[in-house]
């Protein structure tokens, strides 16, 4: 869900934005057992763990901001790849006007790309500006980013109307000689679900300019049989089918947050995770990429 502040669009090519490597962070090298087991690098299926998580601004279901939980939370799951949505970057007192995705990247000591949804002045004379979007967390090397455009309605504007705006960040990640293409979304939450159908034609469209792996991480905001979401079914497959729902992370009663993957990855397990340091529960899937030339 959001609650913070939020243009027909044909998808348009926002600037590269800059990825930050925290802490000299680098890819994990393959161990013996890697080796052993067949996912090292001489390997022909690559294992990647990735994850979806909503983090509420750092806010758990107590409403309590708390980035020390949510940086705990998140390392427990264990995943290479996080896609985080509901990120605040000196938006505001609800958060301490932290910049959170770094803050939680020089914690978990990953690498971090962040996509800004709202890019606003600041609140003071002598502030940073006030952004809020979506982010990327990567223990392997980011070859290249982008924050795409796809259709929105703004919460910042009065009588808002459809149009293009930024915040669908884009990451290819090199994993151990595979490339993989990590997009992380966060999807309208309103009840009328036209701009949420809209925005899937949006992110299929800049999908369909990558060629290889694509694993597509996100709050959707609707269910998977959501009609708005019809047409995701078949460029990508739904992960976690059983994993489980997500919202509201005490009690849930709908899945929305979800992990979808392009036919060339394979899923060996996925699942909803039990926690209440935000509003939603992150989902968290094993994954297989087949290596170039394989």
């Amino acid at each position: 869900m959001d609650r913070t502040p939020r243009r027909p669009a044909r998808r348009v090519l926002a600037a590269v934005l800059a990825v930050t490597a925290v802490l000299g962070a680098a890819a994990p090298g393959a161990s013996a057992a890697d080796r052993a087991a067949g996912t090292g690098p001489g390997a022909a299926r690559v294992p990647l763990r990735v994850a979806t998580y909503n983090i509420h601004a750092g806010a758990g279901e107590d409403n309590v901001f708390d980035l020390d939980r949510t940086a705990a939370a998140i390392r427990a799951l264990g995943a290479d790849v996080i896609g985080l949505q509901e990120v605040d970057v000196h938006w505001g007192a609800r958060s301490g006007f932290a910049d959170e995705a770094r803050e939680l990247a020089v914690r978990l000591r990953m690498r971090v790309f962040f996509a800004p949804i709202y890019d606003l002045p600041p609140a003071t004379a002598d502030g940073e500006r006030r952004q809020y979007g979506v982010a990327v967390l990567s223990r392997y090397p980011v070859r290249d980013a982008q924050n795409h455009e796809i259709t929105r309605l703004s919460t910042q504007t009065p009588d808002p109307v459809p149009a293009p705006a930024p915040g669908f960040a884009e990451v290819t990640v090199r994993v151990r000689g595979a490339a993989v293409h990590v997009y992380t979304t966060h999807l309208d939450y309103r009840t009328d679900p036209s701009v949420r159908r809209a925005q899937v034609d949006d992110m299929l469209a800049v999908l369909a300019e990558d060629a290889g792996p694509k694993v597509l991480l996100g709050d959707f905001n609707a269910e998977p049989g959501a009609p708005e979401l019809a047409r995701l079914w078949g460029p990508l497959a739904d992960a976690a089918p059983d994993g489980g729902r997500t919202y509201p992370a005490a009690g849930p009663v709908r899945r929305i947050d979800l992990v979808t993957v392009s036919p060339e990855v394979s899923v060996t397990g996925a699942r909803a995770w039990a926690t209440t340091a935000s509003d939603h529960r992150p989902v968290v899937a094993d994954l297989l990429l087949r290596r170039p030339g394989r």
